[in-house]
């Protein structure tokens, strides 16, 4: 796969992507793109070449990005509201898929992001072919918390923020306050996007890690018994919250099977 590089205005705020793009072939326009949406801490080159190879395999085109505040994008100097996940999913990433001339793709979400392709998901249920989350989130959980607040503990004790810095710069801080301190805010214990849930109708691959630090099985359980359509739960053994890196054969076998036969179907 071939990266091309692109800076692009959303609302006036300035964002970074890559395209992931098949050597030599120009059929990649008429193809389903696989757009890859970044966890909470996360950005373009912490995915690292995950995409590529998930392009790979399945020779479709793909798109990542950095959304507003992380990685390559602009500065987000608001605190994040309660909201913030909503407001990518309804208010962000349709402009992206615009700007991108993007459309009707197949959203590959991690934790905050998967959880951001199931409000879009939701909200505009004709818009997608096929979802696959990553440890997602629908409401919130103790163990969440409990892992939020051992991740503070590290990010205070080790070079954590210099590890978040080579993806983020001078913006690390920020995105590692903003996305714990908001999570860990009594007004965030609320949170809860379940009744998204029943509007999503296209095809859901739903993964996470037994051993995750940051949910529990009630997640998969509630996505798939809440979605409308189908949903295929996989729960990984021995995996913690990145099963894209922690057990990324499985991961990748799941990921590729289950968009062959959304492909097939269409």
């Amino acid at each position: 796969m071939r990266r091309k590089a692109l800076r692009f205005s959303v609302n006036e705020i300035e964002l970074y992507g890559e395209f992931l793009l098949p050597e030599d072939d120009l059929s990649y326009e008429k193809k389903t793109f696989l757009v890859f949406l970044h966890e909470g801490l996360g950005s373009v080159g912490q995915w690292k070449d995950f995409p590529d190879q998930l392009c790979e395999k399945t020779g479709l085109p793909g798109f990542v990005y950095d959304r507003w505040g992380y990685g390559k994008s602009s500065y987000c100097p608001a605190p994040r509201t309660v909201d913030y996940l909503h407001r990518e999913a309804i208010d962000f990433l349709p402009v992206v898929l615009n700007r991108v001339n993007i459309e009707k793709p197949i959203l590959i979400g991690h934790s905050d992001g998967g959880s951001i392709a199931l409000i879009y998901s939701g909200v505009y249920p004709d818009a997608v072919k096929g979802v696959i989350t990553e440890a997602a989130h629908v409401f919130v959980e103790e163990v969440t918390l409990n892992g939020i607040r051992e991740a503070v503990k590290i990010y205070e004790k080790t070079d954590l923020k210099k590890k978040l810095a080579k993806y983020h710069g001078e913006k690390a801080e920020v995105v590692f306050r903003g996305w714990s301190e908001t999570w860990l805010s009594s007004d965030f214990r609320d949170w809860n996007i379940e009744n998204f849930l029943r509007s999503i109708k296209a095809p859901l691959l739903v993964i996470q890690g037994r051993d995750d630090q940051y949910g529990s099985p009630s997640q998969v359980e509630a996505i798939v018994r809440g979605v409308s359509g189908m949903a295929e739960p996989l729960l990984i053994g021995g995996c913690g919250h990145i099963p894209h890196f922690e057990a990324r054969d499985i991961v990748l076998n799941a990921m590729c099977g289950f968009i062959e036969r959304i492909l097939k179907a269409s």
